[in-house]
C-alpha cells in the first residue's frame, strides 16, 4: 500500500518558484470533507461539539476553516486563547485545558467566558483565589490510573501521566465545587494518544458515562457534558487502516443509550477535542534533497530539519516520505534522510528504502498538519518555513510567511547591542 500526496509534483515545483522549500502545506479539500464527517458521525447527539485542539496547528486561516463546521476551540495557553478569542470564538466555543497554570492565565481564560478544564483538586482553591468566584459550568479531568488496555493489547499508562485527578479526588472535586456555586458539571479524559482503533473511544466513552451516572447520584451533580478529549489517530504508515469514524461515533452512541439514557442522562452533550485526526493527513512538509553524503551509511541531506518536524527526532515517530516524480520506482537504496542540525538524532528517516533521490529532488513527508509546524522551535539559530493552504480551487495561499532573521533577533529590541539586525 502506499500513501499518496495530496497535490502533483509539477504545482509543488510551481509552488516552491514562489515559497522557497521548506514549506508546510494544506490541504482544503481534505480538512473540509474530514470535518464534515466527523459532524455527521456524532449527529445523534443534539450537544455534540469538536473543540479543536489549537497546539495541534495554531493558526487563524485553519481555525477558520473548522468554526464554518461549527467547531469550537481547546486551548492550552494564554496566547492560545487570544487567537481564539480574536477570530470571535465566543465563550462557550473555548474550553481551556491546561495543567500547572498561572493565575494570570485562569483570568483571562474567566474573562473571555471559556469553558475551564481543571486539571488538579488543588486547582479549585487556586482558580477561585485566582478570579474570585467559581464558575457555574466548569470541568474535571480524569485520570483512572492504571494502564489503558483494549482487549489484551496496552494502549497507554494513564498511571504514569501528568494529567487529571484520581476517581475518589473527582468525587470530592464535585462536591466541594457544587457548595462553591457551580451548577453545571463536566467530565474530561485522555488516556490514550494516537489510537488506530474504532474501539478506543466507545470503550472511553463507556468508563466516563458510567463515571458521571455516579457523580450525578452521589452529589447530585447536573452533568452538562462529557468530553471524550482526543487519542483519535491517523494511519501514519501506509500498511495501517485509518480510522472509521462513522463507526466509533456508533460506538459511542450505543455506550450513550445503554449508560446514560436509562439513568435519566439523555441530555448530556458529547465534546471532543481532536487535532491530529482533524489536520494530521491533511499536511505535508516540503522540502529538497541538496546533498548526499557517502560513508558508513548513504545519507540524503534536505533543507528542512527538525525545526521544521520534530516528532522523528523527539519521538522516533514515523512520518512516509515520497519522493516526489519517482513514485513508480523501485525502492532500492537505503537511506537515512537527515536535516542540518548539530544533533544526531535530526533524521526524517533512518535506513528507509526509497526510490534513487537525486540532488535537487523534492521530497513530500506525510501527515504533518498536526503537531508539525506547531512543535518548530530556533535551536542552531534555524528559522520556521511558511505555512501554505491549498484552496480547493487549485490556487495557493501563504498563511504564514516564513521567518526571517530579525524575527530571531526581534527579542533584543529593548537594546542596542544587535540594532543592525533588528
Amino acid at each position: 500500500m502506499e500513501k499518496r500526496p495530496f497535490v502533483t509534483k509539477e504545482k509543488l515545483e510551481e509552488i516552491a518558484e514562489q515559497y522557497p522549500t521548506p514549506f508546510h502545506i494544506y490541504d482544503e479539500k481534505g480538512i473540509r470533507e474530514n470535518a464534515k464527517k466527523l459532524k455527521e458521525a456524532f449527529a445523534w447527539n443534539p450537544g455534540y461539539k469538536e473543540y479543536f485542539a489549537v497546539k495541534a496547528t495554531p493558526n487563524p486561516f485553519i481555525l477558520n476553516i473548522l468554526k464554518e463546521f461549527g467547531c469550537g476551540t481547546d486551548c492550552s495557553s494564554e496566547t492560545e486563547l487570544m487567537m481564539a478569542d480574536a477570530l470571535g470564538f465566543s465563550g462557550g466555543d473555548i474550553m481551556f485545558s491546561s495543567n500547572d497554570t498561572p493565575a494570570e492565565e485562569f483570568q483571562f481564560a474567566h474573562k473571555i467566558g471559556a469553558i475551564i478544564n481543571l486539571d488538579d483538586i488543588t486547582h479549585i482553591e487556586y482558580l477561585e483565589k485566582a478570579i474570585g468566584e467559581i464558575p457555574e459550568t466548569i470541568s474535571c479531568r480524569y485520570n483512572p490510573g492504571g494502564v489503558f488496555k483494549i482487549s489484551n493489547d496496552i494502549m497507554d499508562n494513564p498511571g504514569d501521566s501528568k494529567y487529571g485527578m484520581t476517581t475518589e479526588q473527582m468525587f470530592e472535586a464535585y462536591k466541594i465545587l457544587k457548595e462553591k456555586g457551580a451548577k453545571h458539571f463536566g467530565i474530561h479524559a485522555f488516556l490514550a494518544s494516537n489510537t488506530v482503533t474504532n474501539e478506543y473511544y466507545p470503550l472511553l466513552a463507556k468508563i466516563l458515562f458510567e463515571l458521571a451516572v455516579k457523580l450525578k447520584e452521589e452529589t447530585g451533580a447536573h452533568v452538562k457534558f462529557i468530553n471524550l478529549s482526543g487519542g483519535i489517530g491517523i494511519p501514519y504508515r501506509p500498511d495501517q487502516e485509518p480510522n472509521d469514524i462513522m463507526a466509533i461515533g456508533e460506538g459511542v452512541r450505543k455506550a450513550y443509550e445503554e449508560i446514560l439514557v436509562p439513568a435519566g442522562m439523555d441530555d448530556v452533550a458529547i465534546y471532543t477535542e481532536l487535532g491530529r485526526y482533524m489536520l494530521g493527513p491533511y499536511g505535508a512538509l516540503v522540502t529538497r534533497a541538496i546533498h548526499e553524503k557517502h560513508t558508513h551509511k548513504e545519507y540524503v541531506g534536505v533543507d528542512a530539519c527538525a525545526v521544521n518536524l520534530m516528532r522523528p527526532a523527539m519521538y522516533g515517530a514515523y512520518h512516509h516520505v515520497t519522493v516526489m516524480g519517482r513514485e513508480n520506482d523501485p525502492c532500492d537504496h537505503k537511506y537515512d534522510v537527515v536535516g542540518s542540525l548539530c544533533e544526531n538524532n535530526d533524521k526524517f528517516a533512518i535506513d528507509r528504502m526509497l526510490p534513487e533521490i537525486h540532488k535537487g529532488d523534492l521530497l513530500y513527508i506525510h501527515d504533518t498538519g498536526a503537531h508539525g509546524f506547531a512543535m518548530g522551535y530556533n535551536y542552531n539559530g534555524k528559522l520556521k518555513s511558511a505555512e501554505l493552504l491549498l484552496r480547493e480551487d487549485g490556487s495557493v495561499e501563504m498563511i504564514r510567511r516564513a521567518e526571517t532573521p530579525k524575527d530571531y533577533f526581534a527579542t533584543f529590541d529593548f537594546c542596542d547591542i544587535l540594532e543592525d539586525l533588528i
